[in-house]
């Protein structure tokens, strides 16, 4: 975590201050997105453009596709100049005059101009050391505390952009606890992606693709409650495990060549001996404060990120008048703040440029049709099974959860009806593909945001989370192929 004070200690580390494997051969993550926009702009001079036929959905808001009304249209063919403004229309389609990316960026900017002023008070430092002196011992059941919240979030408001604000909060604690940087990210990404994995009242999954079905959405809820129970069992116990065996023996982290590197970077400049006064404990409520603020309005009254972004603006000013920390201080450490995540601002618009590409060539509806076509005529266990692979694909295409609903459920859930499976089901394999895949898809977001965050290589990422993935994968597929086996809504 960095400070509001020009310390070089807590700036980003050149290439020079890290151990050879941070500076690995595997590209950044800038290039990794960069070179999928390069591709799926090759794929729409060969993959035939297409459309489905759509309508207004009222009830939606949206307009929804029409099952089998899928037709060839004229190709789209992205040229050079079109790659190169991709990720200028992810943040914002000059186009159609309408923002795609740039809200979140903002967000994660005035979330790091909060952090910065809220750091140079030294709250969070002195709080925390204090924490980690009174849990020493116990630190490890704060990852299924923590995770168990994020879980929560996840499976009831789908809980995703919103997470960016706490890794710059968490990941410093677990390192002051001899874990490391993997793990904090995972007991936030992990976490809130288990609760959209296993999504029981998450509007922007479960209820916009069982109205897209054409079911209530609480049919078929029993199953959905146990892939969450057994999905969270598995995630707390891979993510302890680790921890555990990183506190044991830091040499077997995943980052073992970035430790020192992490800690100077995210060090907390507190101490257990430090002064806790009142003022720290006066800010640290307000800090609380203003996140649970913010679930309850994403929750309950509708805001998103325009209203979020007011919310910690406005917390900002409060913290510097109540800290006194002074005009010229205030300005100083909210741009400082707003710098350090200035890279995780930017990449998130580059990985919203590889769905515009996609858009404007005309090929998403091609590849969803594609699934269509494959899946139609099956056993119920293959066909459910074949509807959860075709969304896990559709999934790494289009990272939103809303948006995949909307697009893939009018048309696969009526399919569900030749072969004899329930349509909760469709809707079941559809929320468990887009939570698993967006644990890992370098096309969202959140993931991409997360990783810059906490300076986690994908690859290293990867490295970590496939066995969990894999555990994961395999429980969805049982759970799914029992029940389209007894026939039946669970």
């Amino acid at each position: 975590m960095t400070t509001a004070t020009k310390d070089t200690s807590s700036q980003a580390a050149t290439p020079a201050d890290l151990p050879a494997g941070i500076a690995s051969r595997f590209p950044t993550a800038y290039t990794i997105l960069f070179g999928l926009i390069l591709f799926m702009a090759a794929l729409t001079w060969f993959v035939p453009a297409g459309q489905y036929d759509r309508v207004q959905n009222e009830a939606l808001g949206r307009e929804v596709a029409v099952p089998g009304t899928y037709k060839a249209v004229e190709a789209a063919p992205q040229s050079l100049f079109d790659i190169f403004l991709a990720p200028i229309n992810g943040f914002y389609s000059q186009s159609a005059g309408t923002a795609n990316a740039i809200d979140v960026s903002l967000f994660v900017l005035i979330i790091g101009g909060f952090l910065g002023v809220v750091n140079s008070t030294g709250a969070i430092n002195a709080g925390i050391a204090r924490a980690m002196n009174a849990l020493r011992g116990r630190e490890k059941w704060m990852i299924p505390i923590m995770m168990a919240l994020f879980a929560a979030g996840g499976t009831t408001y789908g809980m995703a952009e919103e997470t960016l604000a706490f890794y710059v909060l968490i990941i410093p604690v677990m390192i002051a606890a001899r874990y490391d940087a993997v793990t904090g990210v995972a007991i936030i990404l992990v976490g809130a992606g288990i609760g959209v994995l296993g999504s029981t009242i998450n509007p922007f999954a479960t209820t916009i693709a069982s109205n897209a079905a054409g079911i209530p959405f609480t049919t078929g809820m029993m199953l959905r409650f146990i892939i969450l129970g057994a999905g969270w069992v598995a995630c707390v116990a891979y993510v302890m495990w680790y921890a555990e065996r990183v506190r044991a023996n830091p040499e077997l982290s995943i980052v073992a060549n970035m430790k020192a590197a992490n800690e100077a970077h995210f060090k907390l400049k507190g101490s257990a001996e430090d002064e806790f006064t009142g003022q720290h404990k006066l800010i640290l409520v307000l800090f609380t404060l203003t996140f649970a603020v913010m679930i309850w309005g994403v929750s309950s009254q509708g805001w998103w990120m325009a209203e979020m972004s007011g919310l910690f603006l406005a917390a900002a000013l409060i913290v510097g008048i109540v800290g006194w920390v002074g005009e010229k201080p205030f300005i100083e450490a909210f741009i400082a703040g707003a710098r350090d995540l200035l890279g995780v601002a930017l990449i998130i618009g580059l990985a919203r440029g590889i769905v515009v590409i996609m858009d404007a060539g005309k090929i998403t509806d091609t590849i969803l049709n594609w699934g269509e076509q494959a899946i139609q005529g099956l056993s119920a266990i293959a066909f459910i099974n074949g509807v959860f692979a075709v969304e896990v694909l559709m999934s790494f295409l289009v990272p939103s959860t809303s948006g995949l609903a909307v697009l893939s459920m009018p048309i696969l859930a009526p399919l569900a009806d030749f072969a004899g499976v329930g349509r909760e089901l469709v809707v079941t394999a559809f929320q468990s593909a887009s939570g698993l895949v967006n644990l890992i898809t370098p096309t969202s977001a959140v993931v991409v945001g997360a990783l810059a965050i906490g300076r986690i290589s994908y690859d290293k990422w990867l490295k970590f989370v496939w066995p969990l993935l894999l555990i994961l994968t395999v429980m969805v597929i049982a759970a799914l192929s029992v029940t389209a086996m007894q026939g039946g809504a669970a």
